[in-house]
């Protein structure tokens, strides 16, 4: 039985576990203010929150309904429009949404509300910026989104008085309703049990199958691995960072040793998708989608990153991730195997990262073409070099020879230029939907060259490329 807590409710359901928690929540406890969208992630209607007991302590995160199966749900607190209501008096939040003149036709203010009480719940810095972020999977066509923001604003404001992260506060000045404070407990009491599980279509995040299939795998055995301890996880140890593949990009959006190995994850971590599919979709899942323009299949080979493969006798096996993909949404994994773990050796003092993304929107948008870089430098010269770029090949590409041109090379930009010119042969770019292939060249000379400009500001200006190349 799936067992959770909805609201202030404890739930015990046989339904298929993977239905939508969003078809559960509308047609089974017709909880009808979550709102069905785009059904893909991609408006944030269907806001909700997801509450996780971890070290006795309970943490919330949104999530977007529509792409997440019911089974994930099991033995968390999810929290609904209806469950963030106080009796007889608004919120913080929905206070703020009125005071501002933030909603018109109201059908988008539910996912609103429910982000922003999903800010109030984090351990995120109460700043304006986080606001913003914590709603960046949301979309309004009809109000104004400069309202909106002023009303994120003005929670801000009353969050910044918070004199401790306690639900007792939370409380005390009306941001969520006083049951709040018993579900830590409520949740330790519940005897929660492994689920049962028929073989079945691995799923952990869902967010791009449930895109794809989600009436398929609502009538169809899924196999859900987003609660495997096993696939958890990020451990740093002898200069190696090992990071399960059911990690989300959260995970290391969250982790503080990685973001002072490598200062600017955040600010790469934020053209990947929203806070919602953030806090959602897996890293195992992105690697296997195997999406010419995974973003974080993009930043993970240019870490120059390898891949652990576990089968379902629980032998396992190694492999460069560079090496993984073998064609057009094709790669090297058996039936009865899964991604257990990726693995990178650490940036040095003498290393430099970087990621690149172009797409018609900042969230919620796949790349036109992305690309990412590592480079090691002593004494002006390249002596490792990993190059990656998405959006211009039937796959995930690692730049090879590029790759293997830059090494020994002075850093300077006629030998960037010059690998400009193999990186071009290497590419093989069609023109589609984001872009005819002679765009794509160019964004992807325009990527490579901006790699430099931004970690080398002191040495090369665009103009020293462009006006060579």
């Amino acid at each position: 039985m799936i067992t959770f807590i909805l609201n202030n409710k404890t739930i015990k359901t046989p339904e298929h576990s993977g239905m939508t928690l969003l078809d559960f929540v509308r047609y089974h406890q017709r909880l009808t203010g979550t709102k069905i969208g785009c059904r893909e992630g991609d408006c944030g209607a269907c806001t909700l929150l997801v509450g996780e007991l971890k070290n006795n302590t309970i943490e919330y995160q949104s999530i977007t309904s529509c792409i997440s199966p019911l089974g994930n749900a099991h033995g968390k607190h999810i929290v609904t429009i209806e469950g963030t209501n106080l009796k007889d008096k608004l919120t913080t939040q929905q206070e703020a949404m009125k005071a501002n003149y933030a909603t018109q036709c109201g059908f988008c203010t539910p996912g609103f509300v429910v982000a922003l009480t999903g800010f109030a719940l984090s351990n995120s810095n109460k700043n304006y910026s986080n606001a913003i972020d914590a709603i960046s999977g949301n979309i309004c066509r009809c109000t104004g989104y400069k309202a909106i923001e002023k009303a994120a604003h003005q929670v801000v404001e009353k969050l910044e008085n918070q004199e401790e992260n306690s639900f007792n506060w939370l409380i005390e000045n009306e941001f969520i309703p006083e049951y709040f404070e018993s579900i830590p407990k409520r949740l330790k009491d519940i005897e929660i049990k492994d689920l049962n599980q028929p073989k079945g279509k691995y799923v952990s995040g869902g967010t791009d199958l449930y895109v794809q299939q989600a009436d398929h795998l609502a009538d169809n055995n899924v196999h859900l691995i987003a609660e495997k301890d096993y696939l958890k996880g990020i451990k740093i140890e002898n200069e190696i960072c090992t990071i399960g593949t059911n990690a989300t990009v959260s995970d290391l959006w969250n982790h503080t040793q990685l973001n002072s190995i490598l200062p600017n994850l955040k600010k790469h971590l934020k053209l990947v998708s929203s806070e919602q599919i953030r806090n959602m979709a897996s890293l195992g899942g992105n690697l296997v989608n195997a999406s010419p323009i995974g973003d974080m299949t993009i930043l993970f080979l240019a870490l120059n990153s390898n891949i652990t493969i576990l089968n379902s006798e629980e032998k396992e096996r190694s492999l460069a991730l560079k090496n993984f993909y073998q064609g057009y949404k094709t790669y090297d994994l058996k039936n009865d195997e899964l991604l257990k773990s990726i693995q990178f050796k650490l940036p040095t003092e003498n290393s430099f990262f970087n990621f690149e993304k172009v797409c018609k929107r900042t969230h919620l948008d796949i790349a036109s073409v992305n690309s990412a870089i590592h480079l090691s430098i002593e004494n002006d010269k390249i002596f490792e070099a990993h190059v990656s770029i998405g959006g211009v090949a039937a796959i995930p590409k690692y730049l090879h020879e590029t790759s293997a041109f830059l090494i020994g090379k002075p850093l300077a930009s006629e030998t960037i230029i010059e690998a400009n010119q193999i990186l071009q042969n290497e590419i093989s770019p069609i023109s589609d939907v984001r872009g005819t292939s002679d765009y794509k060249r160019l964004l992807g000379r325009q990527l490579f060259f901006a790699h430099f400009t931004t970690l080398f500001p002191k040495q090369f200006t665009l103009n020293d490329f462009v006006q060579h190349a």
